[in-house]
């Protein structure tokens, strides 16, 4: 999972994801298997940032990949304006994705802190 980071200072998914990071989740997970191509994805981002915001598509490209990478997002090859391109598409909803990361954070912890780990979890359970 390259690149991510945990910030329990922020709420819901901001712990791990930039803002145009979710707003693409969320966008993906409106149009479900149907999917979309970077530009919709890019543009949808963009409609929902806040004023003078905005995110390149390159940008945008980078985030959806690491999310494939992650098993977060599948794609598929399309074509459209330019030749072929990625048709981006959930792998996961939004409860499997809070579950995904979950797994992820205590994995690496459970590596790092065996025996703390498995402390603090018996606290809450």
């Amino acid at each position: 999972m390259s690149g991510f980071k945990f910030d329990p200072s922020r709420t819901g998914f901001r712990k791990v994801l930039k803002e145009y990071e979710e707003l693409e989740l969320r966008f993906l997970w409106s149009v479900g298997d149907e999917g979309a191509g970077s530009r919709a994805v890019m543009e949808a981002v963009n409609e929902r940032l806040g004023a003078g915001e905005s995110r390149s598509r390159a940008a945008v490209i980078l985030s959806l990949n690491k999310l494939v990478d992650w098993g977060v997002m599948g794609f598929r090859e399309g074509t459209g304006r330019g030749g072929h391109q990625r048709i981006y598409y959930p792998l996961m909803d939004e409860v499997g994705f809070q579950s995904y990361l979950l797994k992820k954070m205590v994995e690496s912890m459970m590596r790092d802190f065996p025996e703390e780990t498995r402390e603090v979890l018996d606290e809450y359970f």
